[in-house]
């Protein structure tokens, strides 16, 4: 398999893991990684990889940035006013290029999922089986750092608080979703329309991971239930952007109402050939 396989999105939390997890099975030079700015690219050309500089909205650099890719990973963007139009703005750009394959970052049960963030990727979904092009469904589950990034506030303030309830929880590290990409990217033949739920390995509630915080650090911190809209405004006042507390707490109730952070982890042990990182070991990441 040598055809260049881009990256969008090679400087984002995900992005970046992927383009390692790349270059640990495909030459350097076969990764293209594209970014928004220049002063993103130093890091990434340091690796060996080839940088292109185009955004989401802008379809002309896009088509230029995609000439001679064969396989291309669509990480979903962050920007939730506007990022529908940007999706479609990437597929049509691929397509306009001649990108041979497409694999999107979705969510877990994404047809399904009450989750507000199913919202854009289920028509995103819906334009890459439209397009004509090859495509892969990567159907990501809750990022374990999702939560352990509030690891360090819950110990310093005796209490990690939630409204999930009792629901289980299967996430997975990014580094594990990662390496999933990766894998699908770079298969020696690809399989198209495959539709992938990911999720880790092991379930747990948010007590048990107050639980796993509280081992981890040496300090009693149990784990405070909420309601959502008491969720939310705690976020908010610890200083989250309302858009963003919005999301956490709504997912936090579709997890509670519905179970849709919860899933089988089989799919991605069987792509990435392992167990998904233990939770405690990202407690430990988080906390060290």
């Amino acid at each position: 398999m040598d055809d260049k396989i881009l990256v969008t999105g090679a400087s984002g939390q995900l992005g970046a893991l992927v383009v390692d997890a790349l270059i640990a099975r495909v030459p350097a030079a076969q990764v293209v990684a594209l970014v928004r700015r220049e002063e993103a690219a130093e890091a990434l050309r340091a690796k060996g990889v080839e940088v292109r500089l185009a955004s989401y909205d802008d379809r002309a650099a896009l088509e230029s940035a995609f000439q001679g890719v064969g396989r291309l990973l669509l990480i979903s963007g962050n920007d939730f006013a506007s990022r529908l139009a940007q999706h479609t703005t990437v597929i049509e750009a691929a397509q306009a290029a001649g990108v041979g394959f497409v694999a999107y970052t979705s969510v877990l049960r994404a047809d399904t999922s009450a989750l507000m963030v199913a919202d854009d990727h289920v028509p995103t979904e819906a334009l890459l089986v439209a397009s004509g092009l090859d495509y892969a469904l990567l159907r990501n589950g809750w990022y374990t750092e999702n939560y352990t990034v509030s690891a360090p506030m819950a110990v310093q303030h005796g209490a990690l608080i939630g409204a999930a309830g009792e629901a289980k929880i299967a996430s997975a590290a990014r580094a594990d979703y990662a390496e999933a990409a990766a894998v699908v990217l770079s298969a020696e033949t690809i399989e198209s329309g495959k539709v992938y739920e990911l999720a880790g390995s092991e379930s747990y509630t948010l007590a048990e991971l107050a639980a796993v915080i509280s081992d981890v650090s040496g300090k009693p911190v149990p784990y405070v239930n909420m309601s959502e809209a008491e969720y939310k405004g705690a976020l908010i006042g610890a200083g989250l952007p309302e858009g963003l507390a919005t999301l956490l707490a709504s997912s936090d109730a579709a997890a509670r109402d519905h179970g849709d952070l919860d899933g089988d982890g089989a799919v991605l042990e069987t792509l990435i050939g392992r167990k998904t990182t233990p939770l405690r070991v990202s407690v430990e990441a988080a906390l060290a």
